[in-house]
């Protein structure tokens, strides 16, 4: 019965930890709904080098009523290749007093302990006559690619979007958060090791229950049989006690 709860323990704990990416993919589809609301029309984009800035006096403020937020699509654990490109949608609702002007989108790559250390400077992509109105949720695609020499392991990414509202630039921060870089074609994604993991632990729990249930049948069956007296092995040897 002990090893039976075990088993059952350890059933339900796998169970546990197998929906914990099932509800990060529902969460991140429920948030890619609402981030897709409308593209902007006329939209015009292009894409600058690695190393361009995006020009201003200081650091830039969000403005009232100005909301945004990130998707990246079919990629729920954020896996980031390196020496390829990696697709996230920004999506910004406009709920000021004026139609702003999406001017760019860049980001930066942070080593997770220290903000100040730059991993890496990402593309800056130009909008040109992006315009959103104010009421109107719309949806911006940017595209950035890390160095194929970068080690793999896990990074903070930060993420803005720059705008401007009768002429004066602002800036909101759609992401700030962890991604996790790997090799091309070399290394199994987080999910993949996850489920990897999850397999061999039941494997062995599933193991360790048969061991268990082999060692009960064996010890039953070599229990020695028991020795009965019965009248007639006594009659026999009081016979031979009186012969001699």
């Amino acid at each position: 019965m002990a090893a039976t709860r075990v088993w059952l323990s350890a059933l339900l704990l796998a169970f546990l930890l197998a929906a914990a990416p099932v509800v990060q993919v529902a969460r991140a589809q429920s948030e890619e709904e609402a981030a897709t609301a409308e593209v902007v029309d006329g939209a015009d984009l292009g894409i600058v080098s690695d190393d361009t800035q995006v020009s201003s006096d200081g650091p830039l403020s969000p403005a009232p009523g100005v909301e945004t937020v990130c998707v990246f699509p079919k990629n729920a654990g954020k896996i980031v290749l390196a020496g390829e490109e990696t697709e996230l949608l920004v999506g910004l609702q406009n709920e000021g007093e004026s139609t702003l002007n999406v001017v760019a989108i860049h980001s930066t790559l942070h080593l997770p302990f220290d903000h100040k250390m730059y991993g890496q400077n990402l593309t800056v992509q130009n909008f040109f006559n992006a315009s959103v109105p104010v009421s109107v949720q719309a949806t911006f695609p940017y595209t950035f690619a890390v160095s194929k020499f970068l080690q793999p392991g896990a990074y903070d990414l930060v993420g803005y979007i720059v705008y401007e509202i009768d002429q004066n630039p602002y800036q909101n921060v759609f992401y700030n958060g962890t991604v996790e870089v790997v090799e091309a074609g070399g290394l199994l994604s987080v999910e993949s090791v996850f489920l990897i993991t999850l397999g061999v632990a039941l494997l062995g729990l599933f193991g360790l229950w048969a061991y268990g249930q082999v060692q009960q049948l064996s010890k039953k069956t070599k229990k020695a049989p028991k020795v009965e007296l019965g009248t007639g092995t006594t009659d026999a040897n009081m016979d031979e006690w009186l012969e001699i």
